[in-house]
């Protein structure tokens, strides 16, 4: 009953601090157009101020080690959860590139839109030229822009293998690209981190965050890299990178557990984690 009063509690506060934002954040894209570095200034402050909120508020505890980029900045970071995006909202002022399908998730969706985020259909390669176009301009402008080249959410066994598509631009340019590891405990006794906060797999939505509004806390671990990587090719660019994160994250789960999951929820080995972020090939 405690946990289901948190969780109703906390959704309570979450609507009105989105709305909140998201207005600011329209509001600046309206007023400061002609000026796009002191419009993105703001849109960021909304984005910063939303995060730090809803942390707070879902009792999300931020660690960090390393010292977080400054803007205009290229991050990759490994995907657990869709809580990774507020984590790392705490930290650096900065726009997401996510599926398209987030887009349509109520209030989430309407902030989204109303701060950058560059959308992806997955299902579409056509896309990545105006995607990659859409990533050149956020940085012309001053923006940070974060991807999580996994493609998707997985459960925290390991740091899946890295998509390069999207690396193709910090490649070309000869940009540094800043590189994160995320990890997630939560409290002895409760539902494990990679079933309570981890979202992957054939998880619902709804249900999840029905089981992650329930945890009394949630610690959340942010590692920044010392130094940023380069490589004008793309594929090299991605393995390097894919090995700076391997080194430093913690996994949450073994891989044994996760195929015991697996298996218990009938899906193939070697089914696709279902998540928060873009996809390339």
């Amino acid at each position: 009953m405690i946990a289901s009063l948190r969780a109703a509690r906390r959704l309570a506060l979450a609507a009105p601090v989105t709305l909140f934002c998201w207005g600011w954040a329209a509001a600046a894209s309206l007023a400061l157009a002609p000026w796009p570095r002191a419009k993105v200034r703001q849109q960021g402050h909304a984005f910063g101020l939303w995060s730090r909120a809803l942390c707070s508020i879902f009792g999300i505890r931020v660690g960090v080690s390393g010292r977080p980029p400054k803007p205009p900045f290229f991050l990759v970071s490994n995907h657990l959860s869709y809580a990774d995006i507020l984590v790392l909202g705490t930290e650096v002022p900065c726009v997401f590139v996510a599926k398209a399908e987030i887009d349509h998730w109520p209030l989430f969706g309407a902030l989204c839109r109303s701060v950058n985020t560059i959308y992806i259909d997955r299902k579409a390669k056509r896309d990545l030229p105006g995607v990659l176009d859409r990533i050149r301009t956020a940085l012309d402008a001053g923006q940070g822009v974060v991807i999580f080249p996994e493609g998707t959410s997985g459960p925290g066994a390991e740091v899946m293998p890295f998509r390069s598509p999207l690396l193709d631009l910090p490649a070309r340019l000869g940009h540094e690209v800043h590189w994160a590891a995320l990890g997630y405990r939560v409290p002895p006794g409760a539902p494990p981190a990679h079933l309570a906060v981890g979202w992957w797999g054939d998880m619902p939505l709804v249900p999840h965050l029905g089981l992650f509004l329930r945890l009394k806390w949630i610690e959340a671990l942010v590692h920044f890299g010392e130094v940023p990587i380069a490589d004008d090719d793309r594929k090299q660019l991605a393995d390097r990178l894919w090995r700076a994160i391997a080194e430093r994250f913690e996994p949450m789960v073994t891989r044994e557990e996760v195929e015991r999951v697996r298996e218990e929820r009938g899906l193939a080995p070697d089914s696709e984690p279902r998540g928060a972020a873009s996809r390339g090939d």
